[in-house]
């Protein structure tokens, strides 16, 4: 299962779910930084530090992270979804057959109504 980083905007009922589902899922909470607004730029820097995956609904800003440092260890974002067992359950379905999410970026979209 993927080590995974889920920066602030990711809901902790989704941070739950993946875990429930076997993955390890870190937040930016558990390493003192909630509510702090830490930067984009920190949220890549400690995932990248510490070998795992960033979950984000911040598109915009990692797409250009993943453009300028190809080599990060995965991305995985994110649009806004309040299904959050099946946000969770498209997350896992997306990266449990990739056995190396290095240099990945993959999208994860809500379900069309």
């Amino acid at each position: 299962m993927a080590r995974l980083f889920a920066d602030e905007n990711i809901p902790l009922e989704v941070v739950l779910e993946l875990r429930r589902l076997g993955h390890d899922v870190t937040t930016v909470g558990e390493v003192g930084k909630a509510n702090r607004r830490f930067p984009d730029a920190g949220v890549f820097l400690h995932a990248v530090n510490d070998c795992r995956t960033i979950l984000t609904k911040n598109r915009r800003d990692f797409r250009r992270f993943h453009r300028r440092h190809p080599t990060h260890p995965g991305m995985v974002l994110c649009t806004e979804d309040f299904d959050f067992v099946g946000q969770a359950q498209r997350i896992h379905d997306a990266i449990s057959d990739i056995s190396d999410l290095t240099g990945l970026l993959i999208r994860v979209y809500r379900l069309s109504r």
